[in-house]
């Protein structure tokens, strides 16, 4: 690694020969200036990792250097130093902008201690951006695998909402990346530098939801043997997603309302009121209007939440996504498990691309990891699927073929399923999937676009 560049402005020769003397033995890279104004010049020519800074300088004082710093927008490790120093002094240093601030004369060792703490400091600082640019990256929307219509459409949503902190209703049926969604929302927002929170309503039980929600203060209750922030408090700047609101109960809903309306939460024990700033984001797989109809969920309540909407479609409704999918998956367990599976049959694409996927895109992952590990000629067979993909072609309509009598309606039936298993067939190639069918491709089409499937 190379050497951390300090710049040292002083008005005192004395004291840039000794810190030059100190700081150069322990390996820095030493620069000096006699003055703020001058060290100004040094920083617009060079870059430095800290700087030592006098308080008391002709022409540019160390006041003065900071504010010329901030005006101009530039950020660094900044250390005061004075031999006029008062606990006054140093606050309205920190306020402009110092990192921290050292009392003339000092000793070699706390001086070179002042600056392994600045570096660590700043290494740190570092590596949270690093992994929060990380994160961010991973709940990008360019890193959701989909070519459906229905998900980009959803994604320009995501764009233009995801600045503004109103609140957003996400909906969809278990499994079809609804927390996904709320990290990509949140990782693209301007508040994806503060934490995102995240709680299952529907896991936790009451009692215990209310003190991961709203937090609680020392003695509020039996075992509560210190103050604990809750969630809420702990996504303060960011972003807080409740999954699976509509398993929250009455009485909760009524805070969690006051929540929404006043920005505020009171801890369990605590009378005060403390403000969050926090954007909330809900998820749920139940219809909510009919649990308002069924006095199962606040009406007020629902209205807040729904501002925004997002109805993410089941994996069945996407079916030119599955391919995609499977690739992807392949290639995330191949790394996983450390294994080389090339690919699937097309035998066992068709069955992936006929089945319903009731549990959507978290079945097929599921799926296709035991696939992966089962496979053993290279690539994955039919004979390593699920054994509910294992059945016969058409299974997937199978249950609602047996329930229905009208000849109409069976037809509907059959000749969707006969559709779905030619496209399987043929990857998705249109043309070849009417010749399999005996029929037209612009009839192909009519019929595709009757059915829903894209």
């Amino acid at each position: 690694m190379s050497p951390q560049r300090v710049l040292i402005i002083d008005d005192e020769a004395n004291m840039r020969h000794m810190l030059r003397t100190i700081l150069g033995g322990e390996g820095y890279d030493i620069t000096t200036a006699d003055n703020g104004r001058e060290g100004l010049e040094r920083l617009g020519s060079a870059r430095f990792d800290i700087v030592l800074c006098d308080l008391r300088m002709p022409e540019m004082d160390g006041l003065a250097f900071l504010d010329a710093l901030g005006e101009a927008g530039r950020t660094m490790t900044i250390i005061m130093m004075s031999a006029y120093g008062t606990v006054d002094i140093a606050i309205e240093a920190v306020k402009r902008g110092a990192y921290d601030y050292i009392a003339k004369p000092f000793k070699a060792d706390e001086i070179i201690l002042t600056l392994r703490k600045a570096e660590e400091r700043e290494r740190l600082r570092e590596e949270n951006f690093r992994l929060r640019k990380e994160v961010g990256r991973s709940f990008g929307l360019e890193r959701i695998v989909t070519k459906s219509g229905k998900m980009l459409a959803i994604f320009q949503t995501i764009r233009k909402i995801a600045d503004y902190d109103a609140s957003v209703l996400i909906t969809g049926e278990s499994g079809t990346g609804k927390e996904m969604i709320a990290k990509a929302i949140h990782y693209n927002s301007r508040r994806s530098r503060w934490p995102f929170m995240a709680v299952n309503c529907g896991a936790i039980p009451e009692n215990l939801l209310e003190s991961e929600l709203f937090g609680y203060s020392k003695g509020a209750f039996t075992d509560a043997c210190r103050h604990k922030k809750g969630l809420f408090e702990e996504a303060h700047g960011g972003t807080m997603l409740l999954d699976e609101i509509g398993e929250l109960p009455l009485p909760l809903q009524v805070k969690l309302l006051r929540v929404l309306q006043e920005g505020e939460v009171r801890r369990i024990g605590e009378a005060r009121q403390i403000r969050i700033d926090a954007r909330i984001l809900a998820a749920t797989s139940r219809d909510l209007v009919q649990e308002v109809r069924k006095s199962a969920f606040r009406e007020d309540l629902f209205y807040r939440l729904n501002v925004i909407r997002i109805d993410l479609p089941p994996l069945r409704e996407r079916r030119e996504d599955i391919e995609l999918l499977v690739n992807h998956f392949i290639t995330r367990f191949n790394k996983k498990h450390r294994l080389k599976v090339q690919g699937v049959s097309p035998a066992a694409l068709g069955r992936l691309l006929e089945y319903d996927w009731p549990g959507n895109v978290r079945e097929l992952e599921n799926a296709l990891e035991r696939c992966v590990v089962l496979s053993e000629k290279g690539r994955i067979e039919k004979e390593a699927l699920p054994p509910e993909l294992r059945g016969a072609a058409g299974d997937h309509g199978a249950g609602e073929a047996g329930k229905e009598y009208s000849l109409k309606k069976m037809t509907r039936i059959m000749e969707e399923q006969l559709i779905r298993r030619a496209l399987g067939k043929t990857r998705g190639n249109r043309t070849h999937a009417a010749r399999l069918l005996e029929i037209s491709h612009p009839a192909l089409l009519s019929k595709m676009k009757g059915f829903g499937i894209q």
